[in-house]
């Protein structure tokens, strides 16, 4: 079986999405890899598929207890024997679950990496043939990036004891010294680096400066007016909790999110956000890993973030279908001294880590072990009113051996053992000179995100620049873009030209009625249309089969969403409203179109193309318009039911496990009337299409008197 045979089979795609192919490639033919593919680019399919084609078992370090089950749920449901290994599940359990790995009966396994820690298990996990050994997360191993954990500092002498198996490595957000950091680390071998990309076309990046929080609320109500359902990001769990409050109070319906909560609370609240019971989220960025809902049309942050990392991977949580969405950051220049706080917490004088270790030695027993809660420890401890010192402490000392941490099964306190009880606080040997340069680099990057929401550049293209790409183009929808039209004037003969392309592209994406014109896309796939993009949104409704597709390749995102924008304010295009506006043409825009009537823009500033599309070359045949078919809104909601109802019976899960949002719409705009037709379908494999697909069916069937 080939890769593309076997993402049919498994995962029901007929394509792979931009530089996917690529990338899994390269890890079945041998080479080690460093992949950066942002939020939603499909990064988990690029080590999953490989792993269905290798000889052996392919181990996946996956930070978060949830997003390991959902992955490992998913794969179970798909035919794929998998399995994860982490403090969720008994010793006996696990020693199980390793027997039956060195059987060779798992094709691949998640493991948390804490597990790591423990001898004998690697000593166990080495008994098996191990064919890839996948880093999710990756940038966690670097204490330059934005989530370091020293459980991932572990991984170069664990792939040392497992015999150096091919490693590739993923992450979404990685500056350039951070990607350097993870080669240098994993000593990755003649490794093929993947940089996907961090254009965001379809996300319009504003940044509103608040004079008080009175205004903040205001722009959050707003946000929900208009588009309803978001995540509304805090600095911390009291602003959080105050949030939701005031929310609450506006009898808005959101649900709250943070550390603070207990497991079965947060996986409540996840799960009411992720099956669609709740469409508002009011978080810290607790809330992060492993959402994947594809309808979240905004993301706004109450507080400025401490990173452009932390910002923009929490920004990019909106818009996943491809539809446009706004990520608004509500800046107060005071609001930086929480952040402020938090780096002093993160970075703790030398001072307080002796004398933290000095009380983890008078607190362990004969053992040299501990089973101290952190708010026990802080109880002991001076901190100076800042109780993140303590966790600080804690990573530096297990960074540089002197302790190792360490889950206690069916507790949520984690034990403490010295490994070097020997030693006083005043012998520590710490790099100091490490510790100082991660604090200049953590102040450093603050004052980045400061600039970033003063600056006058394009917002996405100075993230794109701080991720390390090469003359990035402007993105044409951010507040800046928006503020950098011209005059009001007639066309010239190429802008006309193209003009008129724009409309035929919106004539093709719509249906054309008695009356007018019906729109069925939203601006976000009309652009990506345009420019020739071949992305799941994009083949799975069938638009790349339009005659329309890349005709404006040329032109670029950032001046089509530009120009497109100006064409609905001159009324040449129409704007629906609810939470999935979709574009079509006015009665002017078609005589426009046919070049029958006279008109008068503010062009945007014309700058360079947004580079190449990864796409094959764009279609030329002529289509009709009923090459795509419109979604019947009726018949989308009853297939909704049968979703939910599937997910009940299939022990509660997500309903996005059964079939995805996508998915569910092309079912229900291309109506099969059979299992091999729904088999077509992007997202229908094979196991899916025996254990879900009859009862989407049948609704059909039964709706349409088929």
């Amino acid at each position: 079986m080939n890769q593309r045979e076997a993402l049919e089979k498994y995962f029901g795609f007929r394509e792979f999405l931009d530089a996917q192919e690529e990338v899994v490639s390269a890890v079945i033919n041998g080479a080690d890899a460093l992949v950066v593919m942002p939020t939603g680019g499909g990064k988990s399919l690029c080590y999953q598929l490989p792993a269905l084609l290798l000889e052996g078992t392919t181990v996946v370090v996956s930070p978060l207890i949830a997003l390991m089950k959902d992955q490992v749920d998913a794969l179970q449901r798909r035919g794929i024997a998998a399995t994860l290994i982490n403090s969720s599940i008994s010793p006996e359990e696990q020693r199980e679950r390793i027997r039956a790995l060195a059987r060779g009966e798992f094709k691949l396994v998640y493991i948390a990496p804490e597990r790591f820690r423990s001898r004998s298990f690697l000593e166990a996990l080495g008994q098996s043939t191990i064919a890839l050994f996948a880093v999710d997360e990756a940038h966690c191993l670097s204490m330059w990036g934005h989530d370091f954990r020293p459980d991932y500092f572990r991984l170069d002498r664990v792939l040392e004891t497992l015999g150096r198996p091919q490693v590739a490595a993923f992450t979404a957000t990685a500056t350039p010294e951070v990607r350097q950091d993870i080669l240098t680390h994993l000593r990755l071998r003649e490794p093929r680096e993947f940089v996907a990309g961090f254009a965001r076309p379809n996300l319009s990046l504003l940044v509103r400066q608040t004079e008080n929080e009175s205004r903040k609320y205001e722009r959050i109500q707003a946000l929900l007016t208009e588009h309803r359902t978001g995540i509304i990001y805090c600095a911390t769990r009291k602003r959080a909790e105050a949030v939701a409050a005031n929310l609450e109070r506006a009898k808005v319906s959101s649900i709250l999110y943070h550390g603070g909560m207990n497991e079965e609370e947060r996986a409540r609240a996840q799960d009411a956000f992720m099956e669609g019971k709740r469409d508002v989220v009011v978080a810290t960025n607790a809330f992060g890993m492993g959402i994947d809902r594809s309808d979240i049309r905004f993301v706004a942050h109450f507080d400025v973030p401490g990173s452009v990392e932390a910002y923009y991977q929490e920004a990019g949580r909106a818009g996943r279908d491809g539809e446009p969405a706004t990520c608004e950051l509500l800046f107060n220049l005071a609001d930086t001294r929480v952040q402020e706080f938090f780096i002093d917490g993160s970075n703790p004088p030398r001072a307080f880590i002796a004398e933290t270790y000095e009380m983890l030695r008078r607190e362990a027993n004969e053992q040299d072990e501990l089973q101290l809660s952190m708010r026990e420890m802080t109880e002991r401890l001076d901190t100076n009113g800042n109780d993140m010192m303590l966790n600080a402490a804690l990573r530096v000392l297990d960074s540089a051996g002197y302790i190792d941490r360490f889950d206690i099964p069916g507790k949520r306190v984690r034990g403490t053992r010295l490994l070097r009880p020997q030693i006083r606080g005043s012998e520590l040997s710490l790099d100091t000179a490490r510790l100082e340069e991660k604090e200049r680099r953590d102040r450093a990057k603050l004052k980045m995100m400061i600039g970033f929401a003063y600056s006058r550049t394009c917002r996405q293209q100075t993230i794109r620049r701080y991720f390390g790409e090469v003359e990035p183009a402007r993105c044409g929808s951010c507040d800046i873009c928006r503020e950098s039209a011209g005059p009001c004037r007639a066309p010239n003969e190429s802008e006309a030209l193209v003009v008129r392309k724009l409309l035929s592209g919106v004539a093709r994406m719509s249906l054309r009625t008695g009356g007018g014109w019906e729109a069925r896309f939203g601006r976000g796939r009309i652009v990506q249309t345009l420019v020739g993009s071949r992305s799941r949104e994009i083949i799975s409704a069938g638009l790349d089969q339009l005659s329309t597709h890349g005709i404006l390749k040329s032109e670029g995102v950032a001046y089509l969403n530009e120009l497109l924008r100006e064409l609905q304010e001159t009324g040449l295009l129409v704007s629906s409203v609810g939470p999935y506006p979709m574009v079509t043409l006015t009665s002017r825009g078609e005589q426009v179109m046919k070049g029958s009537s006279d008109y008068e823009l503010r062009w945007p500033r014309r700058t360079e193309a947004a580079g190449p599309v990864r796409s094959n070359t764009s279609k030329t045949r002529n289509s009709p318009l009923a090459d795509v078919a419109p979604e019947d809104a009726a018949l989308l909601e009853r297939l909704r039911k049968v979703r939910l109802e599937l997910a009940r019976e299939n022990g509660n899960v997500p309903a996005y496990v059964v079939f995805a949002d996508d998915t569910l719409r092309a079912l229900a705009r291309l109506k099969p009337g059979s299992i091999e037709a729904g088999r077509r379908i992007r997202g229908v494999g094979e196991v899916k299409a025996q254990r879900y697909l009859p009862a989407f069916i049948n609704a059909i069937n039964e709706a349409t008197g088929a």
